[in-house]
């Protein structure tokens, strides 16, 4: 039998073929970068009232020489820019603070409403109406208190013993609570309240205004920086609760850290805006799909997924339903539950 030799020139051209393009996390990270920006221009263009995109440097930094340009200048300053800017904030909030919840419970089907924050504040909004609340300025602080009030009482109930599955229990218990409340004083509200409340629920960026952003930016930044820096945390948690423990981290001050930053941060976004859901849910699993579960770039990565997903959306609840908007929230669950199914058909497929 003749013996099987390789020819050096094969060799060379084997070794000379370039590698397959491989995805990587900074380059994931730059790409959404710029689909952030460029959504963010397309949204604050469209709406009732367009904008043409070319003309929005010109309307933002040299002012307007007609009086078309006057009133897209005005659209564009005092009602668009504000509410893409925050459909920016809130949707990289939430986010970000789902892929912690998520590393926290070690599930990923958790979210920031698993430990009350969202129900919490929808018992403060409510019961703020119900009992007759003038407006926003009343409605968003006692939805804020009612957010760290559930928070407290579920992290207290659930630290109660070791792990996270107690706090997982108490998180259930206390959105039932919340949740059987808020339908008692849904029983007891007029047909006024009622409406208002129904949209409250439904979630809202109509709120928007440069003085929100002014407070609720830096405010998310700090927070959202504090979550960032703790991926190294959030990896260790991965591998079990004893395997963290043995890597150095204190798992009692962990969690407790984790569980403060999560509600003092989707506290006031669920207060100014109402409930949302799915963000903070479905991005974190999207981001995973490329980049895997490292937290060292899952987190920044679903920071910007998170601002290009509500971006987007809010976009589609301004768009479908010209001059009127459909809910956010309904936007969100129409695109994110769908695309949940869709990854629970693909993991058991």
């Amino acid at each position: 039998m003749p013996a099987v030799t390789s020819s050096p020139h094969a060799a060379a051209d084997v070794s000379a073929t370039p590698p397959p393009p491989r995805i990587t996390p900074l380059r994931v990270l730059l790409v959404l970068c710029i689909a952030l920006v460029i959504l963010v221009f397309a949204s604050a263009s469209s709406g009732a009232v367009s904008i043409p995109l070319v003309r929005i440097p010109a309307l933002l930094f040299s002012g307007a020489t007609t009086d078309d340009e006057a009133m897209w200048r005005n659209v564009l300053l005092e009602v668009r820019l504000p509410r893409v800017l925050f459909a920016v904030v809130v949707g990289a909030g939430l986010a970000i603070s789902g892929a912690a919840m998520q590393a926290l419970f070690r599930n990923p089907l958790a979210e920031p409403g698993l430990i009350g924050i969202s129900l919490g504040g929808a018992l403060g909004a409510v019961g703020a109406i119900v009992l007759g609340a003038p407006g926003l300025m009343v409605i968003a602080p006692a939805a804020f208190v009612g957010s760290l009030l559930a928070t407290a009482l579920a992290y207290k109930l659930g630290s109660r013993q070791s792990g996270v599955a107690n706090l997982l229990l108490a998180g259930i218990a206390i959105n039932a609570i919340c949740g059987s409340l808020i339908g008692l004083f849904t029983y007891q509200a007029n047909d006024t309240q009622l409406r208002n409340l129904t949209f409250w629920n439904l979630g809202s960026l109509a709120g928007a205004s440069w003085t929100l952003l002014a407070w609720l930016t830096p405010w998310v930044l700090i927070l959202c920086t504090l979550l960032l820096r703790d991926w190294r945390a959030m990896n260790a948690l991965l591998l079990g609760e004893r395997e963290a423990q043995h890597l150095g981290f204190a798992l009692k001050l962990l969690r407790r850290r984790l569980i403060i930053i999560v509600a003092m941060l989707v506290g006031p976004l669920v207060a100014v805006t109402g409930t949302i859901g799915f963000v903070g849910l479905v991005v974190p699993h999207l981001i995973r799909l490329p980049l895997g579960a490292d937290h060292r770039w899952l987190l920044p990565n679903t920071l910007i997924a998170g601002a290009i997903g509500l971006t987007l959306a809010d976009w589609l609840a301004r768009m479908v339903v010209i001059p009127a908007e459909l809910p956010i929230g309904i936007v969100t669950s129409l695109i994110g539950g769908p695309f949940f199914l869709w990854l629970l058909t693909r993991r058991t497929a």
